[in-house]
C-alpha cells in the first residue's frame, strides 16, 4: 500500500496538508502516515524535568493526532498511523521517508506568507532531488472546496 506521509505540527498550513493527504489516500486506496517530531531543544533541562516534558509533548501530539484521525476515519474511512520521532525536524522527516519503503509521497503544507513557505518546506525542497519519493506542497490558503477539486 502506498502511504502519504504528512507532518503534524502546530502550523496553520498543516490542516491543508492533512486534508490533501486524506483525499489523495481515499481516491487512490492508499494510507496516511502522520509524523510529528519533537525537537531536542524542548528537553534541555534537568533529567527528571526533561523526561516529564517529553511525556507531556507526546501526550499533546497524540491528542492533536486523534482529532485528525477521527476526521479521517469518519469522513474518508481511513485509519491513519502516527509516528513520533525526536530530533531535528528536517533530519527526522528525511529519515522517516528513507526508512519506510511504503511511503509514496511526502505531503507538506506551505505557509501563505510573504516571508516564504515555512522552514520545513524551504529545507526539505533542497533535498527533493535525493529523496526516494516526490514531495507535494499544498498551499496553506486553499479552501476545502479547492482541495477537493485538486485531490
Amino acid at each position: 500500500m502506498r502511504k502519504f506521509l504528512v507532518v503534524l505540527d502546530d502550523s496553520r498550513e498543516c490542516l491543508n496538508a492533512m486534508r490533501f493527504a486524506s483525499l489523495r489516500a481515499e481516491h487512490t486506496s492508499g494510507g496516511v502516515e502522520v509524523l510529528s517530531v519533537i525537537p531536542p531543544d524542548e528537553f534541555n533541562h534537568w533529567i527528571g524535568v526533561g523526561d516529564i516534558m517529553r511525556e507531556e509533548a507526546r501526550e499533546r501530539i497524540v491528542a492533536h493526532f486523534e482529532v485528525f484521525a477521527k476526521w479521517m476515519r469518519d469522513k474518508h474511512k481511513l485509519e491513519p498511523h502516527l509516528v513520533i520521532r525526536e530530533g531535528e525536524p528536517v533530519e527526522e522527516i528525511l529519515a522517516q521517508v528513507r526508512e519506510d519503503p511504503e511511503i509514496g509521497v511526502l505531503v507538506l503544507g506551505a505557509a501563505a506568507d510573504k516571508k516564504g513557505p515555512g522552514p520545513l518546506v524551504t529545507a526539505l525542497t533542497k533535498s527533493a532531488g535525493t529523496l526516494p519519493v516526490p514531495i507535494t506542497i499544498v498551499p496553506g490558503d486553499l479552501s476545502k472546496e479547492q482541495l477537493e477539486v485538486i485531490a
